[in-house]
């Protein structure tokens, strides 16, 4: 499925199964949630946190694609093409840190 597609599908879906699209900042406060269950995933897994007993059922690639279901909704909603958008910023990307990784002593 390309981007384009999920953005197609998903607006399809809203239109079938949802009422209307949330409005856009409630859309941005669901992200938030969303985001908010892929670090506590993220914590449990790679991290020091230990799962309580409800969180056990997470899964990381589920919470993943909550937020990236939102994140589509909110360019459906605000005219963003993310298959644009993206490839803009992996330009701007590719020209602002070309070497910066590269040269970088850390990694």
């Amino acid at each position: 499925m390309t981007i384009e597609e999920a953005q197609k599908i998903v607006d399809s879906w809203i239109k079938s199964y949802g009422k209307r699209y949330f409005n856009e900042l409630t859309n941005m406060a669901i992200l938030t949630e969303e985001v908010g269950e892929v670090a506590r995933v993220m914590a449990r897994t790679y991290g020091e946190q230990s799962f309580k007993d409800s969180d056990k059922k997470a899964e990381l690639a589920d919470e993943l694609a909550d937020v990236l279901w939102v994140l589509i909704c909110i360019a459906n909603q605000t005219g963003v093409d993310l298959t644009e958008a993206l490839k803009k910023n992996i330009k701007k990307k590719t020209e602002r840190d070309k070497t910066r990784h590269i040269n970088n002593p850390k990694l």
